[in-house]
Formats: C-alpha cells, structure tokens, sequence
C-alpha cells in the first residue's frame, strides 16, 4: 500500500475533551497537508471549514449511554451544521443484556435522523463484547442501515481495535457494509494489520507519525 492510499482511508481525529477550536483548526490544515479523507470532531465544534475534507462527528460519545432519542437529536443537529459523517455509539448495556431489537431501534433512530448520503457508522465497542455480542451488533447494525460497523471509541479502559475484531466484523457484513479500525492504532504495523483484516477505514489521532513511517520506508 503506497502512502497516498493509506492517507485517504484515515479519519484524521480530535476528541479530547479539552480540545480547543484552535485545535481542530490545526487538526484540519494538518489533515490537508498530509491528504487525509476526513477530519473527525467532537460535535459542540461544528461547523467547521473543512478546506475540501470530509467532516465526521460523533453521536452518544463516548458511551453510548444515552436515549435513542438524544442520540436523534444529536445527529440531525449535527448534520445541520455540516457533518457529513456520523459516528455513533451504542448502548452497550443493551449490547451486554441481549436487547438486540432495542440496539437496532437506537441505530435506525440515528439512521432516520441522518439520512443518506450521510454516512452512518456504528461504534459498537467491540473490546467489550465477545465474538456472539460482535456478530450481533453487526448484524443489527446492518438491518438498521448503517454503512460501517466500526470497533472503538479509543476512550475505553477495555481497549481499542484488534485485528481479530476486524476479521470477525468484515466476515459478518461481508460486503454490504465498510469496516472502520479506530482506537489504540499508533504504528504503521498497527494500521496495515487492521487493513489487512478488512478495514477501509482508519479513525487516527497518530495520523502524520504513521504516514511518516511509511515515507521513511
């Protein structure tokens, strides 16, 4: 894989709460230099000019723990202010409970709020889960229409992606739905293993260090 192409798999990503809007200024002129597809910010700092970038937000961050409602209200707002991504969370007290039905209802609430062509993807947090629970939150996730399944919200104590969660996530969707890799890819072996996997998608704080690594090669 040749520097360009990684470049635009990544979501070039700031979501630390303390974050500054100079901050994601920077974030924004960092991921044009370095040819990005998306910068992914924390809602309350849209709208933002994106200089020709895909913008990605997230909904229920970081953990899911909120109504189905408030994630709807959430997403539509965003959207209004020119997400063209949204990234949200599932309930993962649900996920851990076996209320599939009430986790596919919360994702189409989002999916009805943020219509296509918004890209929709669903964090299921798959460091948490067991492989049934990450089937399932794949499955659902593609009956409520959603357009990737994606691992971590990299704020959890559990962990971040793993190659295994990928492999398991692309073999459940297939093609029908994308994979994004995010939380705790710090290397270039850490994202190209994630690609390997199935992963179209990267979500990176560590953006420019990892394409570094692949000029210095």
């Amino acid at each position: 894989m040749n520097r360009n192409d990684l470049a635009r798999m990544i979501d070039h990503t700031l979501l630390k709460p303390e974050a500054t809007f100079r901050d994601v200024e920077a974030l924004i002129t960092q991921g044009v230099e370095l040819g990005v597809y998306s910068v992914c910010v924390s809602p309350s700092m849209l709208p933002v000019e994106a200089q020709g970038l895909k913008v990605a937000t997230v909904c229920g961050f970081p953990s899911g723990a909120h109504s189905a409602e408030s994630k709807a209200r959430e997403a539509a707002q965003s959207v209004e202010f020119g997400a063209d991504e949204i990234d949200m969370v599932i309930n993962l007290g649900l996920a851990k409970a076996g209320h599939w039905d009430q986790v596919q209802e919360e994702i189409q609430a989002v999916r009805n709020a943020a219509p296509s062509p918004t890209v929709l993807k669903v964090i299921i947090e798959s460091a948490v889960l067991n492989d049934v629970e990450i089937i399932a939150a794949c499955q659902v996730s593609r009956s409520a229409g959603a357009d990737f399944v994606k691992t971590s919200t990299g704020m959890h104590s559990a962990g971040g992606a793993s190659a295994h969660a990928v492999r398991l996530m692309k073999d459940t969707v297939g093609d029908e739905l994308e994979v994004k890799a995010s939380g705790g890819i710090r290397t270039l072996e850490d994202a190209l293993a994630m690609v390997e996997a199935g992963a179209t998608r990267l979500g990176l704080s560590a953006s420019a260090a990892i394409l570094q690594e692949i000029d210095d090669v």
